[in-house]
Order: C-alpha cells, then structure tokens, then sequence
C-alpha cells in the first residue's frame, strides 16, 4: 500500500477557484440617487450606505483575496443625474499562483448624461509569484463627470518582500459618444523589482496610481494638482485629467491620492478609506 502524506495530498487536490459577480444600477428619482437595480453573486457583495453627502456603494470580496483561476466581474450603470461613491471595502489582495490560469478582474462603469461617479477603489497589493489579468472598462456620456483611480502596492513591503516572478496584465478604457478618449494597456512579467528600478518605468518605486478626471473646471484645478504631485506627470486634453503617481511605499501612496481627490472631490473620501 502506497502510503501519501498530507502534504502531497493537498498538492494534489484541486485548487479551489472563487467567482464573484455584481450589477448594479442607480438612477436619480425625485433628487435623490436611488437603487434602480442590484445584483451579487459568489464573493462579491455590496453595500449602500447612505449617511455621507452623497451615496456610497461599497464592494465587498468576502473570499479574502484573490488567487489563480478565480474570478470577479462588476457592472455599475449610472442613469441620468445620478450620483455615487463607489469603493472597495479594504484592499485586494492577489496571492501567489497555484496554476497556469491568472486571476482575472473584469469591471465595467456606465455613466448617462449628468451622472457623477467618483470611483475610488483601495489598493491592489500583489504578492510574488501572482499573475492578474485586469480590465477597467468606462463608457461616459456627454455631459457625466467622473474621477476614479487605480492603485497598484507590488508586494507586501512592511514585510520585505521582494516580487521576483510575476504577471500583470493591466489596461483601463474611456470612451465616450463611442470616440476613445483614454486606452492605458500594461504588462509587467518575470522580475518585476528589477523592472521597476529602472529610470524610465518607474525609476525604484513599489507603489503607483493612475489617477483620471472628466469634467467641468479641471484647468482652474490643475495647477493645485501639480503642486500636490511635485515630480508626477499630470497632464489635462480637453476635459480629461490624467496623473500617474509613483511612491517607495502603499503609504506614501495613498498620502499623495488623498491630497489629490481632496482637490477633485467635494464631496470628501469615502467612509472605508478613513477606517
């Protein structure tokens, strides 16, 4: 009798896999941004938490992070007038992969006209040894204003760790009236530290964030940004705001995001981020 450990045996079993799936839809009723409809699946849920100047929608992935092979999709519409925070309960982690499959996380935002999204996910921290392949996709309508943001935190850093092998496949969309406003595609594979030292990616920082706007007024803003963001590029095309933010850690990242969305959002950060 062929005797197997435990250890071999767990290597042996298949890896379990999580999917998560949210669509949900606001619409403006009577002054007032209501649930027009809402639906969770699997790891994703969601809350809407009303006691801010502005509705909050939070996501929430209670399988703890994410893996190889997992899964997670969000649709968010916004109709006519509509208006809402949308965030992320905590940061999201992307573990080690297991398998030849990456974790993929697919999001896609739907602004009508006059709506107003200030999408404001928290950090994604990559562990070494992951692969993500990540897409945000945003289809605004004249006349919607917008301001989100993207963070990525490369490896968990308080505890030196360094990101030896990786896979990132990263790419946010804009388009609006059907016209691309706005196409970011990046793919980071092998040695991600040795790739970030170098001066003309990210010249040794571990943490970035790419930072966008669309709206009324973003020129009269732009020179409060820059002096925020001393060094970072930031630039402004018609109505559309960019700035990509690079820091040594996820601290010193998320300082230099506040006191950017502190000039872009009146409305304050949301309640998750202050916790």
């Amino acid at each position: 009798m062929t005797h197997i450990s435990a250890r071999d045996a767990l290597r042996a079993a298949p890896h379990q896999r999580a999917a998560g799936r949210l669509d949900l839809a606001l619409a403006a009723q009577n002054g007032r941004t209501r649930l027009r409809s809402f639906y969770q699946q699997g790891c994703l849920k969601a809350r809407l938490l009303r006691s801010g100047p502005i509705p909050e929608l939070v996501a929430i992935n209670i399988s703890g992070g994410i893996a190889s092979g997992d899964a997670v999709e969000t649709h968010l519409d916004l109709g006519a007038g509509a208006c809402c925070m949308f965030a992320s309960q905590a940061a999201e982690r992307i573990y080690r992969a297991l398998g030849e499959a990456p974790a993929r996380i697919s999001t896609r935002l739907t602004l009508a006209p006059e709506a107003r999204l200030f999408y404001l996910p928290q950090e994604t921290i990559l562990f070494d040894g992951f692969s993500l392949d990540r897409h945000l996709d945003i289809d605004i309508a004249p006349g919607a204003t917008l301001v989100g943001v993207e963070s990525l935190v490369f490896g968990r850093l308080a505890m030196g760790e360094a990101l030896r092998s990786g896979c990132l496949k990263d790419r946010i969309a804009i388009t609006r009236a059907g016209k691309t406003l706005w196409r970011d595609v990046a793919r980071l594979e092998g040695d991600l530290f040795a790739q970030l030292d170098q001066p003309g990616l990210a010249g040794g920082a571990r943490a970035m964030a790419s930072l966008f706007a669309i709206g009324p007024d973003l020129a009269a803003k732009l020179p409060g940004l820059r002096a925020a963001l001393p060094g970072a590029g930031v630039s402004l095309h018609d109505d559309l705001l960019l700035a990509r933010i690079l820091a040594p850690d996820a601290i010193t990242l998320r300082r230099r995001v506040v006191a950017v969305l502190a000039i872009l959002s009146e409305f304050g950060l949301p309640r998750v981020w202050q916790s």
